[in-house]
C-alpha cells in the first residue's frame, strides 16, 4: 500500500477518482488546488488533530499556536512536565486537556506508538488509537490521513466534508456519517485523496479553510 507522500500522488489519485466517478470531474474543477496536507507523525501532529476537534479552523490555528508557544518542544514528556497551566492558557477545553494528557501518558509508557501506527493497516491503527480516552474515529482517521499518508481513509464524521458533498451533488441535506461513508466506498482505494478534494471544494464554496490542521 503506497502512502500519499507527494503532490504527484495527489494528482495520480485525483486522476483515478474522476475516471472511477465522473461526478467528481466538476468537483475537481471547482476545487482548484488540492493540498497534500502532510505532517511528520508523532505526538505534536496528533495534538494538532485533537485541538481541531469540533472547532473552526481559525480557532484551532489560534489554540494550537498558543499551545506550542507554551510547551516547546511539544512532546509527551514536556506536556506532562508542564502541568495544566499552559493547557488552560492555550484555551483548550477540559475534555481536550484530558485527552492530550491521556495520549502523552500512553506515548510515554509505550501503550501508544504513534510512529508504528503509520505502518499498520487503517483498521488496526484506528482500533489502537480509539482505545485511548478522548480519541474517537474522526481523530484517528485524520491522523492517519495527515501523518501516516494513508491513501484510503475518509473521515465521514467531518461536517465540512458532509456539507461539501451535499453541495457538490445537489443533495437536499447533509449526509450523515454512515451515509457519507457508504458514498465514499466508491472512491476506494483513494478515499484520503477524495477527502482532500472535498475539503478543497469546501474552501472554494465557503471562502475559508475547514480542513483540520495542518
Amino acid at each position: 500500500m503506497r502512502r500519499i507522500e507527494t503532490d504527484s500522488h495527489i494528482v495520480e489519485g485525483l486522476d483515478a477518482l474522476v475516471v472511477a466517478d465522473p461526478r467528481l470531474v466538476p468537483v475537481r474543477a471547482f476545487a482548484g488546488g488540492v493540498p497534500l496536507r502532510r505532517t511528520q507523525p508523532g505526538f505534536a501532529s496528533l495534538a494538532s488533530v485533537i485541538v481541531s476537534q469540533q472547532v473552526s479552523r481559525a480557532s484551532a490555528d489560534a489554540i494550537f499556536g498558543r499551545l506550542v508557544e507554551r510547551v516547546a518542544p511539544l512532546t509527551p514528556v514536556a506536556l506532562l512536565s508542564a502541568g495544566e497551566e499552559p493547557l488552560i492558557a492555550a484555551g483548550l477545553s477540559r475534555a481536550k486537556q484530558r485527552t492530550l494528557v491521556a495520549v502523552a501518558r500512553a506515548a510515554c509508557d509505550g501503550t501508544l506508538d504513534l510512529d508504528a501506527l503509520c505502518t499498520v493497516e487503517a483498521e488496526e491503527a484506528i482500533s489502537r488509537m480509539t482505545a485511548i480516552p478522548g480519541i474517537g474515529p474522526w481523530t484517528a482517521e485524520v491522523y492517519l490521513l495527515v501523518s501516516a499518508g494513508h491513501p484510503d481513509v475518509f473521515p465521514a464524521r467531518d461536517v465540512a466534508l458532509q456539507a461539501a458533498v451535499a453541495h457538490a451533488f445537489g443533495l437536499a441535506a447533509r449526509p450523515d456519517a454512515r451515509a457519507l461513508a457508504g458514498m465514499a466506498e466508491s472512491w476506494a482505494p483513494f478515499r484520503a485523496v477524495a477527502a482532500r478534494l472535498f475539503w478543497a471544494y469546501y474552501r472554494e464554496m465557503k471562502g475559508r479553510e475547514a480542513a483540520p490542521l495542518p
